[in-house]
Formats: structure tokens, sequence, C-alpha cells
């Protein structure tokens, strides 16, 4: 009985595991960041994860925790989406020729405490992220672990694992992109559009090493 309850308690959570298990056969076992204290027992993580897959030349990172991984326990059950309705992804580019390296796996783990830090932002605002928007905080200095790079915000554009239909609803993958910060004071000013900067970039990856697009 108790295992019956288990896997029906989390097929919000293993609908997205299957989504990324498609993309990325035989990946059943990714690196994963969860929580130790539970965000609803006074925890400072909102999400109860983040997964991340090898995505060759890049590490593809995806939420677990914007919409709803157990029972459906919205106010609203009728709403066809889950939870907020979306997880964010990020594919974050390698560092050339390096097999996940201490510098690696500071930067992962950085990326998982930025996702965790754009939860708090959700949560306490009821705000998401849908595609085709920007965050820009004005900050000058770069989101990577160690502030050196020109990426200090984000573009959101769909992810390639695009909108799933889960026992709770659907669930659309937003996939964040770092921008430099004249990109984005670009995109403040209106002098280009979030999809004119995107188009520039020709990429969803989100790569330290790049420089301006303009």
């Amino acid at each position: 009985m108790e295992d019956n309850y288990r896997e029906a308690a989390t097929y919000g959570w293993e609908a997205i595991t299957e989504t990324f298990e498609s993309i990325y056969p035989g990946q059943t076992d990714p690196l994963h960041y969860g929580t130790i204290v539970s965000y609803m027992l006074g925890g400072n993580d909102p999400l109860e994860g983040v997964s991340v897959y090898d995505g060759g030349d890049f590490w593809h990172f995806v939420t677990y925790g914007f919409s709803n991984l157990y029972e459906n326990e919205d106010d609203n059950k009728d709403s066809e989406w889950s939870g907020s309705g979306f997880e964010l992804t990020l594919k974050l580019k390698k560092i050339p020729s390096v097999v996940l390296s201490e510098t690696e796996d500071l930067e992962i783990r950085n990326i998982a405490g930025v996702l965790q830090g754009l939860a708090r932002y959700v949560f306490s605002s009821g705000k998401g992220f849908y595609p085709y928007e920007y965050i820009y905080t004005k900050q000058e200095n770069g989101f990577d672990a160690h502030q050196q790079s020109k990426l200090t915000g984000f573009a959101t554009l769909p992810d390639i694992a695009g909108t799933i239909d889960t026992p709770n609803g659907k669930v659309e993958f937003v996939c964040i992109v770092g921008l430099t910060d004249k990109e984005l004071k670009s995109i403040y000013d209106k002098e280009h559009t979030i999809k004119e900067i995107l188009e520039l970039l020709g990429s969803d990856l989100t790569d330290y090493s790049r420089d301006d697009v303009i």
C-alpha cells in the first residue's frame, strides 16, 4: 500500500524526469541537487531539487518545484496548468577539454544556487517566468561563481523539452539564457527586442567565455 501511494504521489516529479530521460536516453542517474530542509518547513530553498543532464558540450539543468510535484493541492484544481505552470531550464556550456573538474563542479553548483534564487523571487512575489522575457537586476558582476564573466542576467525562451501534460496539469519548460549587461541594457532601453538579441546570439547556451553580441 505504501509503495503504491508513493508512486501516485510523485507523478508530477516523475513526468519531468521521464521527459528529460527521453531527451537523454540512458541518463537515469543525473547529477542532482536536492534540499536538506523543505521550504515548507522553514528551509531557504523553494525548489525541491535541480537535476543536471550531460548534453555533450553543455550541462542541461532542470528545476523541480515551480509545478506541482506531488498531489494537486492548488486552490484552483480546475486550472489546466500545474502549479505556476512552468519549470526552468538552463544549458551551461562546458569548459573546453575539461572532464568535470573542480572548477566546473563549482560552476554547476553555482547555477543550482542561481535557480534557487530565482525560485525565491517567484515564491515571494507570485510572479512567474515565461518565454521571451528578460531578467535584469542591473547588477554589473557576472553571475558565474567567480563573478568574472560578462553575463549578468537572463532572457527566456522555450526549452527543447516543450510543454508536457501531467496528472496535475500542463508544465512548460522555460530555458533561461545568460545575457551581458550591455545586451540587457539595450532591451531595457528598447534599443533591441529580446527576440532580436536571441537571434544575434544564435544559441540557447549560457557561455561564460563569450563577448557582447551588440
